[in-house]
């Protein structure tokens, strides 16, 4: 590069800087050199967001839903024939290597379902009250605000803006601090894509001030939020105090992988060594805790630990590259603290070294821990890195019990060719999504996707996440006599 790129926000349908002119870096996190300067979103530009938003409203919403899917029609045309730079902006801003980056068809397929999906929008009518028709509609809200992850940001863009979208809301999407140069991307494709200005605005910035003001703003009616668990809780608190606006929350999760001693267990090695190296571990459903059963723990701690440590980190522009760094220098040094209190807790493996020193970049070791105590921090905390604690049990109860024993309750596997016991397995476990000899980040297109307990309320998917931004009303009709 000639030097960093410029990105901007996307307000009432025009490319602009912060007002107060102010930026933060975006360094690339596999050589810490800068990558962008981007706009820190001030109060001003979130409110303007907002404001625009609720301007647009009334035509968007009344107009002719397909002529509202043609623009998502075109988005996804234009995120396709841009998908390679997506990838790189991704791999130089949170360090996604371009091999494993498949986000931008997934993106573009998402705007391609809803835009064909709004004859969905329907109520429904009943004659159960006497003398009555009744009849239910299914209306837009207004202004939805989208939080977005940084661990994802493509793909999360177009599966929460593309279903508010095509129902007739107006949007205001914040990307993460971490991780704004594809969406910044894709703004300006917004406005190829042909959107009228104020329906779909984009925002950069950190949580505050803008993610705060939206969490707060009176004129947003909907918010759907992807991130953590804590972050969740303050958008909650926030909404509760200001005017009670619907709130979508896919928090964190600690995904047991429970393997039985009749599994497959090559497969089984495979596809939880996958899901806990992907994308660096930063994926809220990696299978973080794997329970054994102790018969066949050594042959599988053997086998998941070779495989662990065949990563090939490096360049993420490089495609033999398919381990790339944490996203920046806080994740690196989270990550690192509770590799360091694991040790003190549980028996180390393998990896547990940071590679800065010798690498430049924020790269971790896959690191694998064995026979860590179960009130251990790690395992009870979400580390969001390459690193997996394995477990031994003896028992379809106890092992149930364990993997049970979290607040989290996203995403849960189980390994076995019994299907009795698989699905009494899947019945007990206590988590939103549960796979059966397989394991994330596998989901069913179809199905629907959220969490128990504290990893969020609401789901999301292909037939459902339309539902989050509708509200019904109903209407009665009284039929008088002849």
């Amino acid at each position: 590069m000639a030097g960093p790129l410029g990105p901007r926000m996307l307000i009432n349908g025009e490319l602009v800087e912060a007002s107060d002119k102010k930026t933060f870096p975006v360094y690339n996190p596999a050589t810490r050199e800068i990558s962008a300067n981007v706009p820190e979103a001030t109060a001003d530009d979130t409110n303007a967001a907002v404001a625009a938003a609720k301007a647009a409203f009334p035509e968007w919403s009344a107009t002719d839903p397909s002529k509202r899917s043609a623009c998502l029609k075109k988005l996804a045309a234009l995120i396709r024939q841009h998908n390679a730079e997506l990838a790189r902006l991704e791999a130089i801003s949170m360090g996604l290597p371009v091999s494993s980056f498949h986000y931008g068809h997934s993106a573009a397929s998402q705007f391609d379902h809803y835009a064909e999906a709004w004859p969905r929008i329907q109520g429904q009518a009943s004659v159960n009250t006497p003398k009555h028709i009744t009849m239910t509609l299914r209306q837009p809200y207004g202004v939805v605000a989208l939080i977005i992850p940084w661990n994802a940001p493509v793909h999360f863009f177009a599966s929460k803006s593309a279903p508010a979208l095509i129902t007739g809301n107006t949007v205001v999407v914040k990307s993460s601090e971490k991780a704004p140069l594809a969406v910044a991307r894709i703004a300006e494709l917004i406005i190829e894509a042909g959107f009228p200005p104020g329906v779909f605005n984009v925002l950069s910035g950190h949580g505050l001030p803008s993610g705060q003001i939206l969490s707060r703003h009176m004129d947003v009616r909907a918010l759907s939020f992807t991130g953590s668990s804590r972050t969740g809780r303050l958008i909650q608190e926030e909404a509760a105090r200001t005017n009670l606006k619907k709130v979508i929350l896919e928090l964190g999760g600690k995904s047991p992988a429970i393997v039985f001693d009749d599994a497959n267990l090559a497969k089984a090695v495979e596809q939880t060594q996958f899901s806990i190296q992907a994308n660096s571990g930063q994926v809220c459903m990696a299978n973080s805790r794997i329970y054994v059963q102790k018969s066949v723990a050594p042959q599988f701690v053997e086998a998941f630990t070779k495989r662990f440590s065949a990563v090939r980190d490096g360049n993420p522009l490089e495609k033999e590259t398919n381990h790339g760094p944490q996203a920046d220098e806080v994740q690196y040094k989270n990550v690192l603290a509770f590799i360091e209190e694991g040790k003190k807790t549980g028996s180390l493996a393998v990896g547990g070294v940071g590679k800065l020193e010798t690498t430049k970049g924020f790269f971790i070791e896959p690191t694998v821990f064995l026979d860590t105590p179960e009130d251990a921090r790690i395992m009870k905390e979400e580390v969001f890195g390459p690193v997996v604690n394995i477990n031994t049990f003896e028992t379809e109860a106890e092992v149930i019990a364990k993997a049970n024993n979290t607040e989290f309750g996203l995403y849960s596997s189980v390994y076995t060719r019994d299907i009795n016991r698989a699905m009494r397995v899947a019945k007990a476990l206590e988590s939103g999504y549960v796979a059966i000899n397989c394991t994330s980040p596998l989901t069913g297109r179809d199905m629907p996707f959220g969490g128990y307990k504290g990893s969020g309320q609401g789901r999301e998917g292909l037939l459902y996440s339309m539902d989050n931004f509708l509200e019904v009303k109903s209407v009665i009709i009284q039929i008088e006599d002849e």
